[in-house]
């Protein structure tokens, strides 16, 4: 296993990618053993930067993760740790991201678990085409885990709220702030999995078409 990561915090980039600066790249050893890499690039960065220039052969399986905070609903699209693994999908490899409902005190000990147990059936049985799978984890001791369920993708949110602070020289900054809504009351959703114990496993796309909205579109006569 070789670990390929950012150098510092990358919370909420999304799929940015580095195009107009260097990206430099720190190697760890353990003794002789290289155990990984730290790069000033986003989260995706990590990954390409990994597959194209600094393993000798492209990985059998990219797990993203164990993020500290959970990424579901319509914050998959802000978030670096499934960004990660949509790049690897994105470049033929099958990936999951992994993420740790709890933005303090954490439990890793399931989130580990469950994040292995899911390499193994992946590497096991492959996923199917542009698929990867998006996996959030309560914060609680394994015996208090209620089971694991198939989700889909819900529309519990971050709401912001921007506090307003002046600096030293009396200018007007703001501090993006806010909590995260879980409103999914579906118990097919990510959301409401993750509220009532369960782990959430959600194979999502990077395929954003709309498709049911093509045939609607279709009638407005654009062309006209």
């Amino acid at each position: 296993m070789i670990v390929v990561a950012p150098d510092a915090e990358r919370s909420a980039i999304g799929h940015a990618i580095t195009t107009t600066l260097p990206l430099r790249v720190q190697e760890f050893r353990r003794g002789d053993e290289v155990m990984g890499f730290a790069s000033n690039g986003t989260p995706a960065d990590c990954v390409k930067i990994a597959v194209r220039a600094l393993l000798d052969a492209p990985p059998d399986l990219v797990v993203s993760g164990i993020n500290r905070g959970s990424n579901m609903g319509t914050n998959v699209i802000y978030s670096g740790t499934v960004s990660a693994a949509t790049e690897a999908r994105i470049l033929g490899i099958p990936s999951l991201a992994v993420s740790l409902d709890t933005h303090g005190s954490a439990d890793w000990t399931y989130a580990a678990v469950v994040a292995r147990r899911l390499a193994a059936r992946v590497l096991e049985h492959g996923l199917p085409p542009r698929v990867l799978l998006n996996v959030n984890v309560p914060n609680l001791p394994p015996g208090r885990i209620r089971g694991l369920r198939i989700t889909r993708q819900g529309d519990s949110r971050f709401v912001e709220e921007f506090v307003v602070r002046e600096d030293p020289r009396h200018r007007p900054y703001y501090w993006l702030t806010g909590a995260y809504e879980v409103n999914d009351a579906d118990p097919e959703t990510d959301g409401w999995a993750v509220a009532n114990g369960y782990v959430s496993v959600t194979p999502i796309s990077f395929d954003l078409t709309a498709h049911a909205a093509r045939a609607e579109l279709a009638g407005w006569d654009l062309d006209a």
